[in-house]
């Protein structure tokens, strides 16, 4: 059964749902939030995951403390993705910025396909 933090979702759906290009959506039974047809941003256990250009997966990773490569599952890590740790909900509203560049990559990736 999945497990997440159902506070997480509480930030989240406020910081994201009202966003033009978001809808949520469900991955692997965990709550998540799409751009189009694509998965942008997902709960998942105690952290979010969210999907990035790589060479920003690259630097966050270096300059973040509370970002680990995601590995949902126990699978290799992941290239385009991270996943944010914070220890209270309310800590992800600072991150709306790197939430933000994950929308408008996921934006430009659709572009790319049409």
């Amino acid at each position: 059964m999945p497990s997440f933090n159902p506070d997480h979702k509480i930030v989240l759906d406020e910081l994201l749902l009202n966003h033009p290009f978001v809808r949520p959506g469900v991955m692997f039974g965990y709550p998540a939030y799409y751009v189009g047809k694509k998965l942008c941003i997902c709960l998942y256990e105690e952290g979010v995951g969210l999907k990035l250009p790589v060479q920003t997966v690259a630097r966050l990773l270096q300059t973040e403390q509370n970002i680990v490569p995601f590995q949902p599952m126990g699978k290799a890590k992941m290239r385009e993705w991270v996943q944010i740790n914070v220890g209270r909900s309310e800590e992800y509203r600072q991150y709306m910025p790197i939430f933000e560049e994950s929308i408008a990559y996921l934006r430009s990736q659709a572009e790319k396909t049409k």
